[in-house]
């Protein structure tokens, strides 16, 4: 394995906004399709990051029938009502079959990888991307050392524990390791753990692996 930082072993991904097109940008197109203020989904949501009903959803607390009445009981509040169901189907994003290609680059040069996904009981591995679940399964699941689930563990990103459980299940420390995100919320810890840090830009990902492949020596076709 040649690795421009020597002491890489392994490389963990975010799910959506990495292999699959980032949520925020179906976000901002239903916000501007139906006047919405901008970003007043992701505020609605990061106003109660941990006990507000997105938060409690992907921690796999509440049943989706639950989390569909409270979010919209959170979103009157904020004064647009917007159902859970209709944010989960937001939520349904086309994959980026570019990026498991490189992620397979990633694991021919040597390096273990994990996926840390903030999903929710009704999104479980089993049946991201509905569409693509053929694909996703036989080119991107099966490929990871790891795959930590916020509603199969009960905790979530941002929490520090949840980069903790993937560095303990690859058998690494987290200065061992570079994590690619879209939220730089959910990088922040990371970093903060020691973790090699880069964020994934919503419209570009492409400058993401441009950085990886710096750090990590890999050259991506």
């Amino acid at each position: 394995m040649h690795s421009v930082k020597t002491n890489l072993k392994a490389i963990l991904y975010d799910f959506g906004g990495v292999f699959c097109e980032s949520p925020l940008a179906k976000f901002t197109a239903f916000e501007s399709e139906h006047g919405l203020p901008p970003q007043f989904l992701a505020n609605t949501i990061k106003a109660q990051p941990n006990h507000g009903a997105f938060g409690r959803f992907e921690c796999g607390v509440t049943s989706l029938a639950e989390f569909d009445r409270a979010f919209l009981l959170e979103t009157t509040r904020a004064g647009h009502a917007v159902s859970g169901q209709t944010l989960m189907s937001l939520m349904q994003l086309p994959l980026r079959p570019a990026v498991a290609q490189h992620h397979r680059s990633l694991i021919d040069a040597g390096f273990k990888t994990a996926c840390i996904t903030n999903n929710t009981p009704n999104s479980r591995a089993s049946n991201w991307v509905p569409a693509d679940s053929k694909a996703l399964s036989e080119c991107i699941l099966s490929a990871f050392d790891v795959v930590i689930e916020s509603a199969a563990e009960g905790i979530r990103k941002p929490d520090p524990a949840i980069y903790l459980l993937a560095c303990q299940r690859l058998s690494i420390h987290p200065s061992e390791c570079v994590f690619l995100d879209d939220l730089g919320v959910n990088l922040k810890p990371a970093r903060a753990l020691g973790m090699h840090t880069i964020k994934v830009p919503v419209y570009d990902w492409h400058l993401a692996f441009e950085s990886l492949g710096k750090i990590t020596g890999v050259r991506f076709n």
